[in-house]
């Protein structure tokens, strides 16, 4: 154990942080974790709200990372609490950063995972780092102000910025579209509401994304920001089809007023360019096979 590489990951215990420890301990890392809430089976996982900055520091200098992975968040744009985006997404990760600076040896890395959220949704096709921001909600305003915010520590921390499109998998709350998706059908229901189903979008599979994680880490690129995408994009009414066909059962799609967006893009896909030119050849399942992954 001693000569393995401590990894820590916040939000452990969360959706993402499930695959990303399971990513790191495959890669022979020594995963401690920190979460909002205890986490059961889970020895190495400390309870602590990235709120409380003293509790915070002490368990950060007790793990002595070498390397982090930063996935702790408010992470569902409609929570009905706007305040507690910026207390957990911005005060949560300065207080992060001012903890493992304060360590007698930096980590080598420091992953933070930001949103491919921050570009808004106004501008369509093919987007990388370089498209000029355009938040839309307190989600994607807090996630900015957090890759602002980081970039005080650039020069006392090896910071990378990721900014994950939509990505899905096994264990992701129904309140994200396309598991509310998966559980119609898993119930055999016979009607779903959706907004417009004609809208494009790049969806990746969260075991790919955990693997892109894992691999940044490794060749630690400093001070960039990094688009984690398929480069491909789907429909809804392509997914709905996919499950029809995976599954063998027709539902009926009824369009909600309520969640159609005004003067919503139609297509936003991101550009894995710069992921690829930094780790190498890399590649999500195709959709169809996250899907069948995650229909039973």
């Amino acid at each position: 154990m001693a000569d393995k590489k401590r990894a820590l990951v916040t939000g452990l215990s969360g959706f993402t942080g499930h695959y990303v420890e399971a990513e790191l301990k495959s890669a022979g890392y020594d995963v401690h974790g920190i979460d909002a809430r205890a986490a059961e089976g889970k020895p190495r996982c400390h309870e602590v709200d990235l709120g409380d900055a003293l509790k915070l520091q002490q368990v950060v200098s007790d793990i002595r990372p070498h390397v982090v992975v930063h996935l702790a968040a408010v992470a569902f744009v409609g929570h009905g609490d706007s305040n507690a985006f910026y207390h957990a997404n911005l005060l949560g990760t300065r207080n992060l950063l001012a903890a493992l600076d304060a360590l007698d040896v930096s980590p080598e890395c420091v992953l933070l995972a930001s949103s491919a959220n921050v570009y808004g949704n106004t501008v369509g096709g093919v987007l990388d780092e370089e498209a000029r921001p355009n938040p839309a909600n307190d989600y994607a305003v807090s996630k900015l102000a957090m890759e602002y915010m980081a970039g005080i520590w650039m020069n006392r921390l090896p910071i990378v910025i990721s900014r994950p499109f939509n990505y899905t998998g096994v264990g992701q709350s129904e309140n994200f579209l396309i598991p509310k998706i998966v559980d119609h059908f898993d119930r055999r229901a016979e009607v779903i509401e959706l907004g417009n189903l004609d809208v494009w979008r790049d969806f990746s599979d969260v075991r790919a994304v955990a693997e892109a994680y894992r691999r940044l880490i490794e060749v630690r690129p400093a001070g960039q920001i990094v688009n984690v995408c398929s480069g491909v994009t789907h429909s809804l009414r392509e997914v709905i089809s996919m499950a029809e066909k995976l599954t063998g059962h027709q539902i009926k799609v009824q369009v909600n007023p309520a969640f159609v967006r005004k003067n919503e893009v139609r297509s936003l896909c991101g550009d894995p360019a710069r992921l690829r030119s930094l780790i190498g050849p890399w590649q999500t399942p195709a959709f169809e096979e996250t899907l069948r992954w995650m229909l039973r």
